[in-house]
């Protein structure tokens, strides 16, 4: 059975003593029999928490007897859980996503509302990061923070390529004119760091407001089209830049602190790259929500919110330093490297860069677009951007 308690100062929490507005009488017992999950990933996050899920499985075998895996683009998953909705056929029980399908799913009403499950969660603002907790707002209940990083918008490149390396926006547009076809970064409906650079890009050209893509950015509207002319094509996803890096094709791209140094540790990209940022630059952070579709049994919603409090717990918030990938990762506090298996620990100490470390430190972090703010974005970047390269 999940202890239900009050939690005061927490996410969507009630004064002591009263009830949370449409809260469930009585906390859903864990179900008798052990359930299958199936769990899909739109986010490349179960590279920092599938070892930490098997966990919790292998902790209580006599709650779920299975885990199934899969991934999918995260522009494809609101249709087709919209698809399962309205046949009354869920077959996706939790959704692990970034702010991209997150935004989308709130925006058609796919995603269970959490709020009735938030007094079996541990108090959010007390443990999270407090850029974490900011994040934790975009998600309106319907989803609780699982990884967190500072993300970007930073630029890489190789050192032998590029001997003069834009220091400002007007830079690096000059050596895109210059290098024409040289420059890429991918869609930002299907990219973190093409994402991060959409919303990045109005604090470094100081645009009017930075959170109205409709009224406020016509500078970065204008600057993208512009250096669009010398960007080949805007690839669906971020992998794909990252192979074009270190094949030579592209010699600039956009990048973040998980997407520099995991590619690395994988060998896709030389070790020897390096990273940049623009004048005026601010942090975008980015984060992975776990997201429970509606429809989904009730069975299976206990065990849900049961496995969503063991992914808080420090010791499974260590694993997702990973090797890099979301650098830092943890979005729980007092969580730290050395609490990390040791191959993580070992990564991030051959492939990390100190300067990170006093960048988070030294920059402004911002939080993304509200849901249906980044939807929107994202609609316009595709009609103004996208559509020029077909």
């Amino acid at each position: 059975m999940i202890t239900r308690r009050t939690v005061i100062g927490g996410m969507g929490a009630a004064a002591a003593g009263a009830a949370l507005p449409g809260a469930a009488l009585a906390a859903l017992p864990l179900p008798k029999h052990a359930v299958e999950l199936t769990i899909v990933d739109v986010a490349g996050n179960l590279a920092l928490t599938q070892k930490a899920i098997e966990s919790y499985r292998q902790a209580k075998p006599g709650v779920v007897s299975r885990f199934a895996f899969t991934k999918a683009p995260a522009p494809e998953l609101p249709a087709k859980i919209g698809a399962m909705q309205q046949a009354g056929q869920m077959g996706i029980d939790l959704v692990l996503t970034g702010t991209d399908a997150l935004s989308a799913g709130l925006s058609q009403h796919l995603w269970l509302d959490l709020t009735p499950y938030l007094p079996d969660l541990p108090n959010l603002q007390q443990i999270y990061i407090p850029q974490a907790w900011k994040m934790q707002a975009i998600a309106q209940n319907h989803g609780i923070i699982v990884t967190y990083y500072p993300s970007g918008p930073l630029i890489e490149y190789m050192p032998d390529a590029v001997k003069t390396v834009p220091g400002t926006a007007q830079e690096l547009l000059d050596w895109a004119r210059q290098n024409k076809n040289k420059f890429m970064y991918a869609r930002p409906a299907n990219s973190g760091p093409g994402r991060t650079w959409l919303m990045g890009l109005p604090y470094i050209l100081s645009d009017s407001d930075p959170h109205d893509p409709v009224h406020g950015w016509d500078k970065t509207w204008g600057y993208l089209k512009e250096i669009g002319q010398y960007i080949q094509y805007y690839p669906g996803g971020t992998t794909q830049t990252m192979r074009e890096l270190g094949e030579g094709t592209r010699d600039i791209i956009v990048t973040t602190t998980g997407w520099d140094i995991n590619p690395r540790a994988l060998g896709i990209v030389p070790a020897q790259a390096k990273v940049g940022k623009l004048q005026n630059f601010h942090w975008v952070t980015d984060a992975h929500y776990m997201v429970i579709p509606k429809g989904v049994s009730k069975d299976k919603i206990a065990v849900l919110i049961d496995l969503m409090n063991f992914m808080l717990q420090k010791k499974q918030q260590a694993f997702a330093y990973d090797q890099g990938y979301f650098y830092p990762g943890p979005a729980v506090a007092g969580v730290t490297l050395d609490m990390a298996p040791p191959d993580s620990q070992e990564a991030i100490k051959t492939y990390g860069r100190p300067e990170y470390d006093t960048w988070i430190a030294q920059y402004p972090k911002e939080i993304p677009l509200d849901a249906q703010k980044m939807v929107t974005a994202f609609e316009m970047w595709d009609q103004r951007v996208g559509a020029q390269k077909g």
